[in-house]
């Protein structure tokens, strides 16, 4: 019987984590999951992808590992297992877990012994031996002299676990639990809109708005002549490579050369950024309405930039008719870097181009600004029609996965 065991994994073995704690809406979150893991994979492989009490299953016609490190990018996963499976019957199981071990041990280094030991999860109570049982049977069918193995037996924290999960029907083997990053499926708590500049925190603030739930798309705002294309390729290349964690996303261009040189004739220098930024959340939010986006997002974090005090972003935030998400408020600017270089989109975010912040900046920006002060600023010049001449030059741009 054991000629016929697959000598590679087969399939994929996804846990999820916070999903198993949403009561009644579980099954939503669950069917959002599976489905957003097929639209991941279909520049792969073609996969089945099927719910199984508390896991969901993935088999792929082909690349195995490689669909199993694509999983791992999609929001709502603990952890995934390439996995080989076999009939739940003690012999085809016993015979697979040497190979299973076999197969994890080729890329560990041979100068000491790993540390090692099994853990069986038993899903099917009928199974005739307790988890702890089978564990001490597996180990000394595979391990008679574990010496031979380079292997030494360590119950806690080994380096490598055999996992054996008994279900009904078959059951599955596995080494490797390759870490995913949890959070909630996207789409699932409805879509946003993010202000999109070419700097390192609102792409993680987007990515954190993804990790949790939502379904984001981009705006960001370009002045030419006084920023080029490189500037504006940028950011585009920024939100592409966003897509590796939601495969399809609008990006919004909105020109705001207007803007900027109506706010540098007619307001009070030091106001210039924040009467910017007043600006981008209005259009933001005229496109939000329109669209149907819940909320924007930015990447602003308390007291980084001049513009970031308590008091200027409460400036900034009043000239929103829609709620404004900030991922980032608490976090230190090493915290964002860290994330921006786990995410991938660190070295895009580096690349020395200006963005529209830098046009016309004040020498002496206001650190504590006051909303009465933006308010007579703004009553000297044409909001409105600004705003709307913006909206009416918007550029939208699609954005897939590569």
């Amino acid at each position: 019987m054991t000629e016929a065991l697959p000598s590679a994994p087969d399939a994929v073995l996804v846990r999820y984590g916070e999903l198993a704690l949403k009561g009644g809406n579980r099954g939503m979150f669950e069917r959002a999951l599976v489905q957003n893991i097929r639209r991941a994979l279909k520049p792969i492989a073609r996969a089945r992808v099927e719910l199984r009490q508390g896991r969901i299953a993935i088999f792929p016609e082909g690349r195995t590992r490689q669909v199993a490190r694509r999983v791992q990018d999609v929001f709502g996963i603990k952890t995934v297992s390439p996995a080989w499976r076999v009939p739940t019957e003690v012999e085809p199981i016993l015979a697979m877990a040497g190979r299973v071990l076999d197969d994890a041990m080729a890329s560990r280094p041979t100068d000491r012994p790993t540390t090692f030991r099994v853990r069986t999860r038993r899903a099917d109570k009928r199974f005739p031996h307790t988890s702890t049982e089978f564990d001490c049977m597996v180990a000394d069918h595979i391990l008679p002299d574990p010496v031979a193995r380079n292997v030494r037996i360590q119950l806690k924290d080994p380096e490598l676990e055999l996992g054996i999960e008994l279900r009904d029907r078959e059951t599955w083997l596995f080494c490797e639990r390759l870490p995913g990053h949890g959070g909630l499926p996207v789409g699932t708590l409805g879509r946003v809109l993010t202000l999109l500049s070419g700097g390192i925190d609102s792409p993680v603030a987007a990515w954190m708005a993804m990790k949790r739930g939502c379904r984001v798309s981009y705006i960001t705002y370009h002045s030419y002549p006084y920023i080029g294309e490189p500037s504006k390729k940028k950011v585009l290349d920024l939100a592409r490579s966003l897509a590796r964690w939601q495969q399809r996303a609008r990006l919004y261009v909105t020109p705001f050369t207007e803007v900027q040189e109506t706010i540098r004739d007619s307001a009070p220098e030091g106001y210039r950024t924040v009467l910017y930024r007043r600006m981008m959340q209005r259009i933001a939010a005229v496109v939000s309405r329109r669209d149907g986006y819940a909320a924007l997002v930015t990447g602003e974090s308390m007291g980084q930039v001049a513009s970031q005090t308590l008091e200027n972003m409460t400036c900034i935030g009043a000239a929103s008719s829609m709620p404004v998400l900030r991922p980032l408020v608490a976090f230190d600017k090493e915290e964002t870097i860290d994330i921006a270089r786990k995410i991938g989109t660190f070295d895009l975010s580096a690349i020395p181009e200006p963005d529209c912040c830098t046009v016309f900046q004040p020498k002496s920006p206001v650190i504590h600004g006051r909303l009465e002060e933006c308010l007579a600023a703004e009553a000297q010049f044409d909001v409105e029609g600004l705003v709307q001449r913006a909206i009416e030059g918007l550029e939208v741009i699609t954005v897939e996965e590569e």
